[in-house]
């Protein structure tokens, strides 16, 4: 009979932190990005202080399939963010980031403060790689698709060099009574090294969809920048930069969490 206790206390080899070390090796993807302005007053209307839109005001939309190797099978992965700056950094902060799988929910949330959560994230190429393919990208939560990108590789374009890519993310856990948060918020800048060995321009389109519990829509594409599919790979390292006062991060914590609460709006 075996008497180890998985619960129970582990050695100080066992507590690595995996996410850390998981986000520090490279992590090949298949992305697609677009990027499109809208207006300014939106974007300035999500970003929490000390953040400030950066110019022009510009949406980050990114969906991708990640191979995390060992076996695993890929898993999806999406985000929204708004441009924004900080201390000089021009970077992007994230207001939603769909996941399909707990693991890379988790890890991102807790170590990182990404506004992971659980969704349904698909990207598709009818032929792969390939100039012609088509290309099929959606973000689903809840029931609601809403973020969709379609299109067709159209270029090839030169694989770009090496790069840093900012973002900026808050971290904190709500206080159990109700009252605020445990401690003071955190603003965490992260680093994403990235690498790219194919890029496509894509000729398409990107549809928002009204949600309850992801308002993308609220920030209307005015202008596409452009689409692009990436077979790229990123090593991700973060730092908490400055505590920041409750008062000036409460009125944006809703962007974290889903009103789900049988009391809450309809």
């Amino acid at each position: 009979m075996s008497t180890r206790i998985r619960y129970g206390a582990r050695t100080p080899d066992q507590l690595r932190n995996r996410e850390v070390e998981a986000t520090s090796v490279d992590t090949w993807a298949i992305s697609m990005v677009a990027i499109y302005e809208t207006d300014p007053e939106l974007v300035a209307a999500v970003l929490p202080p000390p953040l400030a839109a950066s110019a022009p005001e510009h949406v980050r939309v990114t969906i991708a399939r990640v191979d995390v190797g060992r076996g695993l099978p890929p898993f999806g992965a999406g985000t929204f963010a708004v441009g924004a700056g900080h201390d000089g950094i021009v970077g992007d902060y994230a207001l939603v980031m769909p996941m399909t799988t707990e693991q890379s929910v988790i890890g991102g949330r807790e170590t990182f403060g990404e506004p992971k959560k659980i969704g349904d994230v698909r990207l598709e190429l009818s032929g792969g790689l390939a100039l012609g393919s088509r290309v099929s990208g959606s973000v689903t939560r809840l029931g609601v698709t809403f973020v969709e990108v379609n299109g067709l590789l159209a270029e090839r374009l030169p694989t770009p060099e090496d790069g840093v890519r900012s973002s900026f993310y808050l971290k904190f856990l709500p206080a159990p009574d109700g009252k605020g948060f445990d401690d003071d918020p955190a603003l965490v800048h992260v680093q994403r090294r990235e690498k790219t060995r194919a890029l496509f321009r894509v000729d398409g389109e990107m549809i928002l969809r009204e949600s309850r519990f992801d308002p993308v829509a609220d920030l209307p594409v005015r202008r596409l920048v452009g689409i692009e599919i990436a077979e790229r790979s990123s090593v991700q390292t973060g730092a908490v930069v400055r505590r920041l006062p409750q008062e000036d991060i409460l009125p944006f914590a809703h962007q974290r969490y889903d009103n789900l609460s049988p009391v809450g709006e309809e």
